[in-house]
């Protein structure tokens, strides 16, 4: 079994992979040492990846660094079965190249666009011939509802919901057509910039908020809500081989 951790901004997604199968997956709002010890004694893990876009989880860096036979911390500097032309490696988030690899993996020799809507939206393009160009980066659907009420002074602070209708009909339904229907407008913009330099083009949407976008996208996606867990899969295989 290879253990895969993706420790976001706002959780942690642990996937456990039989070979390429992802055989489980969990979703911790805290992950310490408590939790990657439980992960080891229930699981025969071979080998484990920590990837961080946030703190770093100490203790349990070091549980899993001494209970797994192979440990990778990914960082700029691990082998990647992609090659990365991004002008500032260090500074690229780690799971902006996973999800990239995971692409990859899934739909080779392909033009591909990958869309991570989490606590920021993110958007990164690789080409057919496995190489990493870079992207955009935008404020996520939290993000944007908290802006709205933080820097007014009357706009309330809402639930996000699904089935808002376009245009709002009060306040606070206009504040969700803005802020839904905005994002997959841009996202669709985004997409048909790209299909226009790039007509083969293939989009994956990923991410927390991929459930408020899916349906409203006019332009066919792939969802797949791993694509972060499976591209680290893809490469932990790369460096255990």
């Amino acid at each position: 079994m290879y253990l895969c951790i993706d420790h976001g901004n706002s959780c942690v997604k642990a996937g456990l992979f039989d070979g390429e199968r992802l055989a489980g997956r969990t979703v911790y709002r805290h992950f310490g040492r408590e939790e990657a010890e439980a992960l080891l004694e229930s699981n025969n893990i071979e080998a484990c990846i920590y990837s961080t876009v946030a703190g770093r989880a100490d203790e349990a860096v070091g549980c899993l660094q001494a209970g797994c036979g192979r440990f990778i911390e990914l960082t700029h500097l691990t082998p990647i079965p992609i090659a990365n032309r991004y002008a500032t490696p260090h500074t690229l988030g780690n799971d902006r190249l996973a999800g990239v690899v995971g692409a990859t993996y899934l739909r080779p020799d392909t033009d591909l666009l990958v869309v991570d809507a989490g606590s920021a939206i993110t958007y990164d393009f690789i080409d057919a011939q496995g190489n990493y160009w870079g992207g955009g980066i935008s404020p996520g659907l939290d993000m944007r509802l908290r802006a709205l009420h933080e820097y007014t002074r009357k706009l309330p602070l809402v639930e996000i919901a699904d089935d808002i209708p376009l245009p709002g009909h009060d306040t606070p339904s206009s504040i969700l057509s803005g802020v839904l229907y905005g994002i997959a407008f841009e996202i669709d913009g985004y997409i048909e910039r790209l299909r226009a330099e790039h007509p083969s083009l293939s989009t994956f949407l990923t991410g927390g908020s991929t459930f408020y976008f899916a349906n409203k996208l006019k332009n066919a996606i792939f969802a797949n809500e791993n694509l972060i867990l499976i591209g680290l899969n893809r490469i932990l295989q790369y460096n255990n081989a």
